[in-house]
């Protein structure tokens, strides 16, 4: 794993950016994660009507002439497994960054966000096969190495198969697990393996779609090659092939929706061409609890 000086800098910058936001007013409070008789402490704060009195604190109290509790942050061994899709088709991108580059740093702030929430946090690199594995552990270091492993890794194979990657998760065995499946499921054949996960554990698509792939602009004649077959064919975008290249698009966008409706597995859509940050932690921070 080389990691250069600009990566450094890239990652530096996600954690910062990162940090803010979950600091700041832009998602709520500044920290909500569950309270209560647990293990970590948190703070001594002024007495609020319905606190328990075992918490109370009667040495502060009595030097600041007011009563204060002690709070803590109810300890938590809960797994959240980060698994992202590297396989040829997430080297596309019609705006600054391809889409994998998008995806490891939507990756990189649900693994800080996971920390933040004292989280454990696992990583999954697949294709067509699981080609990184890192368990689960907490803390800076361990953050900081799964976010050299997304902006390092080489794929070793260009096809997919979101199989792979969900049976190697099912094999955690941990009813706590909560899976952020991060990828363009551009694949068939992974709904029974996708039901299967989910009857297991908590899981959350992350559907990450380039711009070009919700609407083709007219554009005449237009070559296309599949990155991960490598065949190649010509579209005259302007005419009827146009229109069912959009269809197309726009029925394998609705198959992917009803796949996960009927599975009931939340799903959270982040294009090329908007910004995710605040929608991502805003997202993460909901269904996290904290």
């Amino acid at each position: 794993m080389h990691v250069t000086p600009t990566l450094l800098k890239t990652i530096k910058q996600i954690e910062i950016t990162t940090r803010r936001m979950l600091n700041g007013s832009l998602v709520g409070d500044s920290r909500s994660a569950l309270k209560g008789s647990g293990l970590e402490f948190d703070q001594i704060r002024e007495y609020q009507q319905g606190d328990d009195v075992r918490f109370v604190d009667w040495r502060a109290s009595a030097r600041a002439d007011k009563l204060l509790v002690k709070q803590y942050i109810e300890e938590r061994n809960r797994t959240v497994l980060i698994a992202v899709d590297c396989s040829a088709s997430s080297l596309y991108g019609s705006t600054e960054l391809l889409r994998y580059e998008r995806m490891a740093q939507i990756a990189s702030v649900i693994a800080l966000a996971a920390d933040y929430g004292k989280d454990q946090t696992a990583l999954l690199l697949f294709t067509d096969e699981v080609e990184v594995f890192v368990p689960a552990g907490k803390g800076h270091n361990h953050v900081r190495r799964l976010m050299e492993e997304l902006f390092t890794h080489k794929p070793r194979s260009v096809k997919t198969r979101l199989g792979s990657a969900i049976e190697h998760a099912a094999k955690l065995k941990r009813s706590d697990t909560i899976v952020f499946l991060i990828s363009d499921f551009i694949d068939d054949s992974y709904e029974r393996e996708m039901a299967s996960l989910a009857r297991r554990y908590d899981v959350v698509a992350v559907h990450c779609r380039d711009a070009r792939e919700r609407f083709f602009a007219s554009c005449g004649f237009v070559t296309v090659r599949d990155s991960e077959s490598g065949q190649e064919a010509c579209f005259d975008t302007s005419g009827s092939q146009g229109v069912i290249l959009n269809s197309f698009l726009s029925k394998r966008d609705e198959a992917v929706k009803s796949l996960f409706k009927k599975l009931r597995i939340d799903s959270l859509e982040l294009s090329s061409d908007e910004d995710f940050w605040r929608p991502l932690i805003t997202f993460f921070r909901r269904r996290m609890s904290y």
